[in-house]
């Protein structure tokens, strides 16, 4: 069961480079980290936070393969 992303988890994310399958996944990472870099603060990461983990709550049963592999990785 995929669990839920940490604020640091989610700074690796927003600053890293990951390639994710799902076109929605990668859509709402790439405004998240378009998000931070115009403010890298620690209440920007707090929200980013929690619309990934909102996400990862909402369509759990779709993160799949790859995509799930990478946020065990973070």
């Amino acid at each position: 069961m995929l669990q839920l992303l940490s604020s640091q988890q989610t700074e690796k994310l927003l600053t890293g480079n990951y390639a994710f399958s799902k076109w929605s996944l990668s859509m709402l990472v790439t405004r998240l980290k378009d998000t931070y870099a115009r403010a890298p603060t620690h209440m920007t990461l707090v929200t980013c936070t929690g619309e990934m983990n909102s996400f990862i709550n909402k369509y759990r049963t779709t993160i799949t393969g790859n995509d799930y592999t990478t946020f065990q990785k973070l």
